[in-house]
């Protein structure tokens, strides 16, 4: 791999029934919306080891670090894991990405609308950007990249709403960074959400 090749952070909660993809509930029931975030996380790890050697990702866990799950990824893919600190979205991003040196990229686990293909690309563009970003459907990103740290990216950003995008890119013009936007996606949070990524899985 390419020496300035970014290291890619996955941010994923443990499985747990009453605590994960809870907006999936009225649809699934609170264990299948807890068995639907498994394979969610499951596959963006997938994704995440076609498009970028192991050693160049971490899964960071919340809730449960020893979930059984977490084991299994490691297993199987051999990514890294580490618990993510306390503190806001912002604060764990921001911490992902400054864990270790050079160029760096943190999405979620929960967003298979970016595939591996998508990976490489914002990979690719980082080598050229300040920032890679893939904004989301409902107002918020699906992955960031940046090549070093720039606190104003991630302060004061109204986190979980509608307004995190426009906020984000607002910051990135005030900063005056380079930044790209290679695709919009989406991620799974409702149960439309979910619909609609069986009707993809089925159709492929």
């Amino acid at each position: 791999m390419p020496a300035d090749t970014p290291h890619l952070h996955l941010l994923a909660k443990a499985p747990l029934a009453g605590q994960a993809k809870t907006r999936l509930t009225p649809l699934l029931g609170a264990e299948g919306a807890a068995n639907a975030h498994a394979e969610l996380v499951h596959h963006c790890v997938a994704n995440a080891c076609r498009a970028l050697p192991a050693g160049h990702i971490t899964l960071w866990t919340a809730l449960n670090h020893t979930h059984p799950l977490f084991g299994e990824l490691h297993e199987q893919f051999g990514v890294m894991l580490a618990p993510q600190p306390e503190g806001n979205l912002g604060d764990r991003i921001r911490h992902a990405l400054n864990s270790a040196c050079g160029p760096a990229m943190v999405m979620g686990s929960d967003c298979p609308s970016i595939t591996s293909d998508l990976i490489t690309t914002c990979a690719q563009q980082l080598s050229t950007h300040d920032v890679v970003m893939l904004p989301a459907e409902d107002g918020g990103y699906g992955l960031i990249g940046t090549h070093r740290d720039y606190p104003g990216l991630f302060e004061l950003i109204p986190w979980g709403s509608d307004r995190v995008l426009s906020a984000t890119r607002q910051r990135i013009e005030a900063l005056g960074l380079h930044a790209s936007y290679p695709a919009t996606v989406w991620d799974v949070d409702r149960p439309q959400d979910w619909q609609r990524w069986q009707a993809i899985k089925s159709s492929v």
